[in-house]
């Protein structure tokens, strides 16, 4: 099972050629238009199912399969943490529960990004298992920027996923410390000297022991059409 994610930095509809070349199971897309707007050019492959959600037509985040596997969106979704979706994921090689995660919400004012985070993985609580659990997307978050005041930053998430035995398959695949990141998945403003690590696809257990390949798309092949670089993760299943 390959899940791709990617802030595609809107019109998804202009972009998808470009990761479609890498036969994902499950695309996870944050910036992407609404599915009325999702006006494919015709020789573009087509995604056998979507799930969409966002209030702004051209820039909410988007979820498809290009295969057999088929989203539900849960009736557990809390609007207040917005791009945050639980997600059944059926009709694969495995079912599970996809969290599928934009942190971006201007609207809280405790914290538009990993504070939404943290106060989902709380809401979300029973949810969140041991098992057959995944989420996946742009956190808009990294240990750099933890304000040790605030209960809910980068590293408190992180902790709270790992005692579920949740972990982020980058981290495991590449050995890295989480704030020490030898691949970025930003350039702030495209610039090449300003590299961070902002999207991360956590997997419970079950996954991680299957876990086969993470990759990061390079500067120079997804400038032109990103700030964000797709993070590439396959699973023997």
């Amino acid at each position: 099972m390959k899940l791709i994610n990617w802030n595609c930095n809107m019109a998804f509809r202009k972009k998808a050629a470009f990761i479609l070349p890498y036969n994902p199971d499950i695309v996870v897309i944050s910036e992407c238009e609404n599915p009325e707007k999702l006006k494919f050019p015709a020789d573009t492959k087509l995604p056998t199912d979507i799930l969409w959600y966002g209030t702004n037509p051209h820039k909410g985040i988007g979820v498809f399969s290009y295969g057999e596997y088929r989203f539900r969106l849960l009736d557990c979704h809390n609007p207040s943490f917005k791009n945050i979706l639980p997600i059944a994921v059926s009709g694969g090689t495995i079912d599970f529960t996809l969290f599928a995660v934009w942190a971006n919400n201007p609207e809280d004012k405790d914290g538009q990004y990993v504070t939404q985070v943290w106060k989902a993985i709380n809401y979300y609580e029973d949810l969140i298992r041991e098992t057959k659990t995944i989420l996946i997307g742009d956190f808009n978050s990294n240990t750099i920027w933890d304000k040790p005041r605030r209960e809910g930053n980068h590293t408190t998430v992180v902790n709270k996923l790992e005692a579920k035995k949740i972990y982020s398959t980058y981290h495991k695949y590449f050995n890295q410390i989480q704030g020490k990141e030898e691949h970025p998945t930003l350039y702030l403003y495209r610039h090449e000297n300003k590299p961070y690590h902002l999207d991360y696809c956590f997997a419970s257990n079950d996954f991680i022991e299957v876990l086969d390949h993470v990759e990061i798309g390079t500067y120079h092949d997804w400038t032109m059409h990103s700030d964000h670089k797709p993070l590439i993760i396959n699973f023997n299943l």
